[in-house]
């Protein structure tokens, strides 16, 4: 059923990300912010008067004032909040990854199906200004190479590396390549905390698709790149830009706009590379993704980046992990 009122939304956890989400609530429309919990007072009640909304003294104050929550959290605690805001009939929006572990992903996807309500996940990539013109694309990856590097910072350091930026690329991967996974291969190392900050993984996909992803925390510099190679294309995508660019090799002189490159390769057999680097409208990707999910709950329809969607990113991360923990 379509909702047309305004929708009330609270914010569980106002730390450096939920303060964000309070940032980027409030400037979307048709949405009241019905308050926010943290269970640090003392943050909570200066998150409340920088933005001027309630602060409740107990998570359950907040619920019962809520159609809907964003869970932004630690990640061990993502499944006790959603379970208690399904419990009191809200919709959710938790920030990566869904949870901890496989289990209890489940029982929150099976609780919200029972419940009928939306459960969508902050895989904020997937609303990258450039990866919404990559999706558009004509894609058949054979071979993808990802680097996803970030210079030291302490907040995040709760979960391995693969939970905290690996699974960024997981979600993505898995929902450009239609086939199920082969086997995988993978490494890492603790070097300042006490699970692993930086890991390789090598997934091999039965449709002999290869991906080769690399995400380091303890990184010189940040980069979020990824490089899509297929059969007389290459595409590289720079998440933190948002850009796009691509060299396609045809055997035909293909038209070009006026920012294209192209190059005629002399040999036994004319071809022609042409280099595109398409246009971006640039925008803020976490109101993107937070208006997406207001959307789906006034629509009533499944995110994009759903619960499902979300518990297959963190089930091929935990066995990454479980092999590397071996």
């Amino acid at each position: 059923m379509k909702i047309d009122t305004t929708i009330s939304i609270g914010v569980v956890g106002v730390g450096h990300l939920g303060n964000y989400h309070l940032k980027q609530l409030k400037s979307i429309p048709q949405i009241s912010i019905s308050g926010i919990y943290d269970d640090d007072p003392i943050r909570a009640d200066k998150m409340s008067n920088q933005h001027n909304v309630h602060s409740f003294s107990s998570l359950k104050g907040l619920l019962d004032k809520s159609q809907a929550v964003s869970v932004v959290t630690p990640t061990n605690t993502h499944y006790a909040v959603a379970d208690k805001a399904l419990n009191a009939g809200c919709h959710l929006f938790i920030e990566k990854p869904i949870t901890d572990n496989i289990n209890h992903a489940k029982s929150l996807l099976s609780k919200a199906k029972d419940l009928n309500k939306i459960i969508q996940v902050g895989h904020i990539e997937r609303f990258n200004p450039a990866f919404n013109i990559l999706k558009k694309m004509k894609l058949n990856p054979q071979f993808i190479e990802v680097h996803r590097l970030s210079e030291f910072n302490i907040r995040g350091n709760d979960v391995p590396v693969i939970l905290d930026l690996m699974i960024h690329d997981l979600d993505i991967i898995l929902s450009l390549v239609q086939s199920e996974i082969k086997e995988i291969h993978a490494n890492g190392v603790r070097v300042i905390s006490s699970t692993p900050d930086i890991a390789n993984a090598r997934i091999e996909f039965k449709n002999s698709c290869v991906a080769n992803l690399t995400a380091s925390r303890i990184s010189q510099k940040n980069m979020r790149k990824m490089r899509l190679f297929q059969k007389q294309d290459y595409i590289t995508i720079d998440f933190q830009k948002g850009s796009i660019e691509e060299f396609r090799v045809s055997k035909i002189k293909p038209n070009i706009d006026n920012d294209d490159i192209l190059v005629e390769l002399e040999g036994e057999e004319k071809k022609y590379i042409r280099y595109h680097k398409p246009y971006i409208s640039q925008y803020d990707a976490l109101k993107k993704e937070l208006s997406h999910f207001i959307d789906s709950i006034r629509n009533a329809r499944k995110p994009e980046t759903d619960g499902e969607s979300a518990a297959k990113a963190l089930r091929i991360a935990l066995e990454i992990q479980n092999i590397i923990d071996k």
